[in-house]
């Protein structure tokens, strides 16, 4: 219940927030002569249908598990992240192909007025916030797809900094710096596109969660009473959580339902340590 208000808050915050931006940045972009402000105010519309996309993915990706989904539905986590990051990465395109456009035909450009420099610091400020926001509780629920849509916030916030930067240098008599701020928001958005759509394939590749997660897992373990030693470890993510496949050496002279009493305190134990592993897999092996 707690997660889902946390949801359903970071998807108001996101969209209402993008809306209001968004509009306020393609105003000023038209009405203050600044093609990187129309850009920027394009990206934060995109964000709309990014938190959207995050919200439905993280409601599908919390239903139970059922006879056609016996591992769950954590994966729709993934697959809203790979749509976050289409959705980003054709943004960032159509933004580098506008500005490059218009240095390439030789366009007339305009000075941009005052109005989209304010756009500007306006949308920074407001922009980081809401990624400190977004991203505090994504981690709280160890939520993927709403980590991308945290970075969706940042790139926005970064972007304006390059629209200032930008619109700044051609109100000082570069006008060709506006453009060129835009392709440099593009390679900035792509950047962020393909971090994001790494980590959502990785996770749906039951990638390995690396060596230093599989250590620490081994360390408790054989610290366990009843434990000889850890033989074999296997971790694999499986959207924002953790299965785990183990095989334990125990006292091979006890009888069948000691082992098995072991390897079920040490199966209780895990999941309650590791808050991200939803389940583990283990064997038992005779020792010596």
């Amino acid at each position: 219940m707690e997660e889902e208000k946390i949801v359903k808050k970071l998807s108001y915050v996101g969209i209402f927030g993008n809306v209001f931006l968004a509009g306020f940045k393609l105003v000023a972009g038209i009405i203050g002569h600044s093609g990187a402000m129309v850009s920027d105010a394009v990206h934060s519309f995109s964000d709309v249908f990014a938190t959207l996309i995050a919200y439905i993915g993280v409601r599908l990706s919390k239903q139970p598990e059922d006879a056609e989904h016996p591992y769950g539905h954590e994966r729709f986590e993934c697959v809203a992240s790979l749509i976050l990051g289409t959705i980003l990465g054709a943004t960032g395109l159509s933004i580098g192909y506008a500005g490059i456009n218009k240095i390439l035909t030789h366009e007339e450009l305009a000075v941009p007025t005052v109005l989209p420099l304010i756009a500007a610091v306006v949308s920074i400020v407001v922009k980081e916030s809401m990624f400190w926001y977004t991203m505090y509780y994504a981690k709280k629920m160890n939520s993927s797809v709403f980590k991308a849509d945290a970075w969706h916030h940042r790139s926005d916030a970064i972007s304006s900094v390059g629209s200032f930067i930008g619109i700044g240098l051609a109100k000082m008599g570069f006008p060709v710096m506006d453009p060129i701020a835009s392709i440099l928001i593009c390679l900035l958005i792509l950047k962020i596109t393909y971090d994001i759509i790494k980590d959502a394939i990785d996770k749906m590749l039951d990638t390995s969660c690396g060596k230093e997660f599989e250590e620490s897992i081994k360390t408790f373990v054989e610290a366990e009473a009843g434990v000889e030693r850890v033989d074999l470890i296997h971790t694999r993510q499986f959207g924002n959580k953790i299965y785990v496949d183990l095989e334990i050496a125990v006292n091979g002279n006890i009888r069948l339902i000691e082992a098995h009493e072991i390897a079920e305190n040490v199966h209780d134990k895990l999941e309650k340590k590791f808050s991200n592993v939803k389940h583990v897999m283990i064997h038992v092996n005779p020792f010596p």
